[in-house]
């Protein structure tokens, strides 16, 4: 696998990767990761096993938008009643986790602008989503790995995980290790 592409999963993804958050979504140039399509395609043969998924949402101007998530952590999420409520004002289908990545896939090709709600799939509190969507991007408490509007302390302390997961997984892959030998047997 393109040792390219371990450091930048591992840089962008290690929440999700690691299973301390539902997911992340990170954006593949394909003129850098021209094989990305095989080395996904190995990926997912090899972790969906372990409930461990790349996939795709939106190819456009030479770039993918890849969603890393945990299948099962994803749905849990998803499932939470304010979560349902949320994205359902928002539009998308009530037919379980394939059809709101689906929808979502489709909300980023067909978007002039970043769908928000799509904060609601990567995890972040739904306090933070609808704070950002009421204000504008404007008047957040805190910025991190997003703009916290809800509990500011216990965004801090979720920042710092997800960073020491990072600094632990670049430093894993760094020393040779590939996601996969990292995640086949978690």
């Amino acid at each position: 696998m393109n040792g390219s592409l371990e450091h930048t999963l591992a840089f962008h993804c290690a929440p999700a990767l690691a299973g301390i958050k539902p997911s992340n979504l990170i954006c593949c140039d394909l003129a850098r990761y021209p094989s990305l399509d095989r080395e996904l395609l190995a990926l997912n043969r090899q972790l969906n096993p372990r409930g461990l998924y790349f996939r795709p949402v939106c190819r456009c101007s030479g770039r993918v938008l890849l969603l890393v998530y945990r299948r099962a952590l994803l749905e849990l999420h998803l499932a939470q009643p304010d979560a349902c409520a949320f994205l359902k004002r928002a539009g998308y289908p009530s037919g379980g986790l394939e059809a709101t990545l689906i929808h979502f896939g489709a909300r980023l090709s067909q978007a002039g602008s970043f769908p928000h709600e799509a904060g609601v799939i990567l995890g972040y509190p739904l306090a933070d989503v609808e704070g950002f969507l009421r204000d504008g991007g404007k008047n957040y408490k805190f910025s991190g790995y997003w703009k916290v509007y809800g509990n500011e302390e216990e965004a801090r302390a979720l920042f710092v995980r997800f960073n020491r997961c990072r600094e632990a997984l670049c430093r894993r892959v760094a020393a040779g290790k590939s996601i996969v030998q990292l995640f086949s047997a978690a």
